[in-house]
């Protein structure tokens, strides 16, 4: 049953209930290059909606031309008809431009415990407005985002703190680590080496 019509329209309770369902599968999809985070971890997925029953995705990349966009488009559209949904569409949205700000807590948690240590607060705190898509998709939610405080250590050196046993006594082997969004630290305490993922 669908509720009473407004002055923006009815939108039908079961069509809200397939739009939620989607979007939990597209949520539980994995990032390709980090399995352990997903897209709604990683705050690459901007919305989901039905456009005349079709599920119509948008993500906004961690960068342009990031080598997994294509990848997360073609997991994402194979979660959907799994789910059955065969025909969805995924959108990339470059506007706003994706931040580390993004990140869920719950993610960087899970990028500590993987052994990469999570990125701190981007240096421009990211934006809040602009819901520009490519390839004339319609317009998406906004987002906005929370500024992050950096951990005590991290605010203190400027460096990340190491993810194994949280030493601030870290060195920078390298800016590029086995992505280019991650730098190579090692730990001069544990002598361990890991993966900062930088914040920008």
């Amino acid at each position: 049953m669908d509720r009473a019509a407004d002055s923006g329209g009815s939108v039908p309770i079961a069509a809200d209930a397939t739009q939620a369902r989607a979007r939990a599968v597209v949520a539980a999809v994995t990032d390709p290059e980090i399995p352990v985070l997903t897209l709604d971890d990683l705050g690459v997925l901007r919305d989901v909606r039905l456009d005349a029953g079709t599920v119509v995705v948008t993500v906004t990349p961690t960068y342009t031309g990031c080598p997994a966009t294509g990848v997360i488009a073609q997991d994402i559209r194979a979660a959907l008809a799994d789910a059955g949904w065969p025909d969805a569409r995924v959108d990339i949205a470059l506007t706003p431009p994706w931040s580390t700000d993004w990140m869920s807590d719950a993610g960087r948690r899970k990028l500590r415990d993987y052994g990469i240590a999570p990125p701190g607060p981007a240096a421009d705190g990211g934006g809040t407005s602009g819901n520009g898509t490519s390839g004339g998709a319609a317009s998406v939610h906004p987002v906005h985002l929370v500024r992050r405080g950096p951990t005590a250590a991290t605010a203190a050196t400027g460096q990340p703190e190491c993810p194994r046993c949280s030493s601030p006594r870290v060195e920078r082997l390298a800016e590029h680590g086995s992505t280019a969004c991650k730098a190579l630290y090692r730990c001069l305490t544990c002598r361990e080496p890991f993966d900062y993922f930088k914040p920008y």
